[in-house]
């Protein structure tokens, strides 16, 4: 049974929203799938009370805002991708980094995929972290144009590579999270909704990463350990 502080407002518990807000990111369900762990937890909640909970915990970034603050120091090297997505029957271009241990930096969902695009993108990064010494990219010359016209990043190394390069390889292996929600959310409705959740989401994966078969049993156990308490403390933080 999930019990604790209730907010004004919600009849359930936060732990119980917490943990559905939290089910709904980590793995590739839907509404409907979490409503079954959670029940078996003693807490009858519809999906529609869960979608409720997914959209207005993730208006205010209150969960995102709170694993970002906890994330350890964020290394000197940037690898950047963009993916194409439909949202709401549009092409969408979602710009994607990570750090040279393939946790996620930020995710921007843009219309373009041209200098400008490149630039803003650049400028959300630089407003939470510091300019990094290396930057990898595919071969889209817009990275190039944007780096030129950022003075406060024309002393950084850009390298540029194929997007099938091994040097590529963790961004790529980042966007396959993004593919499998998309999948089973059957496509993103609109932008604003699209951004918000895959804000959360790239947290929620730093969180548990790395949580890899290759990792030994006992460390992994461990590492899984301190992201639950992580996300607990996240959530009663909220409150």
């Amino acid at each position: 049974m999930l019990s604790g502080q209730r907010l004004p407002g919600y009849r359930f518990p936060l732990a119980v929203i917490g943990y559905a807000v939290w089910l709904y990111h980590r793995f590739t369900l839907s509404y409907r799938d979490v409503e079954e762990p959670l029940l078996e937890r003693g807490s009858s909640v519809t999906r529609e009370c869960i979608r409720t909970w997914c959209i207005n915990f993730g208006v205010g970034d209150l969960f995102t805002q709170g694993l970002r603050h906890r994330e350890p120091h964020r290394g000197s090297r940037w690898h950047l991708d963009e993916m194409c997505v439909d949202v709401g029957g549009i092409k969408h271009w979602l710009w994607r980094a990570v750090n040279e241990h393939g946790s996620v930096l930020d995710v921007f969902l843009q219309q373009h995929r041209d200098t400008e695009a490149a630039k803003s993108f650049f400028g959300r990064l630089l407003g939470q972290y510091d300019a990094p010494e290396v930057i990898h990219t595919d071969k889209l010359w817009s990275y190039g144009a944007a780096l030129r016209e950022l003075p406060v990043l024309h002393s950084v190394e850009h390298v540029q590579v194929v997007s099938t390069a091994r040097h590529n390889n963790l961004i790529e292996q980042s966007h396959r999270p993004t593919r499998r929600q998309e999948r089973q959310q059957r496509g993103f409705r609109s932008q604003k909704r699209a951004q918000r959740f895959l804000n959360l989401h790239a947290r929620i994966s730093n969180l548990h990463h790395p949580a890899r078969s290759t990792v030994p049993a006992p460390h992994r156990r461990h590492h899984q350990q301190v992201a639950f308490k992580t996300w607990q403390e996240t959530v009663r933080q909220a409150a």
